[in-house]
């Protein structure tokens, strides 16, 4: 079942502290992007980050779930009520990508 316009407008009003949010609508799903950077997706109508080290610090308990038929398994966030926390936790995602980055430079 595709994501509706409605919980993607959800979400983004969630993640307004972040200037720097933008999607893209794939099949019906939104690919989500901070910086440029690709940290998750809603697929289904959940929001669903990738699994790096950050998100997994920050979220040890969160189930592993497939974004789509074949798809690598992501986090599902389901702290999406808490604004502070979702700002907290894209920043850690993307601050991870960074580091890792920046390490084999």
């Amino acid at each position: 079942m595709p994501s509706t316009q409605d919980y993607c407008n959800f979400i983004l009003d969630q993640l307004s502290f972040l200037p720097d949010i933008t999607t893209r609508k794939m099949m019906g799903e939104y690919i989500l992007y901070y910086k440029g950077k690709i940290f998750g997706g809603i697929y289904d109508n959940r929001l669903l980050v990738k699994p790096n080290e950050a998100a997994k610090k920050m979220m040890p308990d969160a189930p592993l779930e497939v974004p789509y038929p074949g798809g690598k398994k992501m986090l599902l966030v389901e702290e999406v009520d808490n604004k502070d926390y979702l700002k907290e936790l894209v920043e850690a995602v993307y601050s991870s990508f960074i580091n890792r980055r920046n390490k084999f430079e």
